[in-house]
């Protein structure tokens, strides 16, 4: 509707439905649903040189610091909702170097640390990572990706909650921590590190936490 005020000036007054107005109240509330269902799934975290994402489903990244020094080594925290197997996936965000400088390149050197959240209800006994160059097949020694195979005797692989590790290679890189428990709700930690000598722009690190057998 035009209306006329003083000195003949005109201006527009717009007038809503109770259907426009319910229709614009919807859009809005899907809108701010939509913000709000991103910023509580953020699937991927970056720090040094490197990106780390939980989009394979599974389990939920809380957190990651550090450059992959063994000073300041990455840290990944995670919780893990099930018993079952699940894939980080990791890419390189800075340009492939290798031996360069950490955090200014991805080296092909990554001190790592994972506290992982064990929120499945059951107690896990043992805690095993395989490292994958492809996802779903075995990591072969001709990739040059592994737990640090090189090294016969490391003294850079821990956990808070076992006494002992197996590393297996070929064809198959993995790491298997057993002599130990992580209880429903605790947090237990893992150092390691992942040494690739013909660095690639994404990897993966699948996670497999074991209960008791019946």
């Amino acid at each position: 509707m035009r209306i006329f005020g003083p000195a003949g000036f005109s201006s527009t007054r717009f007038f809503f439905t109770p259907g426009r107005i319910c229709r614009a109240a919807l859009l809005a509330l899907l809108s701010l649903t939509a913000l709000a269902a991103h910023a509580e799934q953020q699937l991927v975290w970056a720090t040094g040189a490197y990106s780390f994402s939980d989009e394979r489903g599974g389990f939920r990244i809380t957190g990651a610091s550090g450059i992959g020094t063994k000073e300041d080594p990455l840290v990944i925290t995670e919780e893990l909702n099930s018993a079952t197997p699940v894939t980080l996936a990791i890419r390189t965000t800075k340009p492939i170097q290798p031996f360069g400088k950490a955090g200014d390149f991805a080296n092909g050197l990554m001190y790592m640390r994972i506290d992982v959240l064990n929120n499945s209800g059951q107690a896990w006994v043992e805690f095993q990572f395989e490292l994958q160059e492809i996802l779903d097949q075995p990591s072969v020694f001709g990739d040059g990706l592994s737990f640090d195979q090189r090294n016969k005797t490391p003294e850079n692989i821990w956990s808070s909650s076992y006494a002992d590790f197996d590393r297996n290679f070929e064809p198959y890189d993995r790491l298997l921590f057993k002599n130990g428990k992580i209880d429903p709700l605790k947090t237990a930690s893992f150092y390691f590190l992942i040494t690739d000598y013909t660095p690639r722009w994404t990897f993966y690190l699948v996670q497999d936490p074991r209960i008791p057998s019946s």
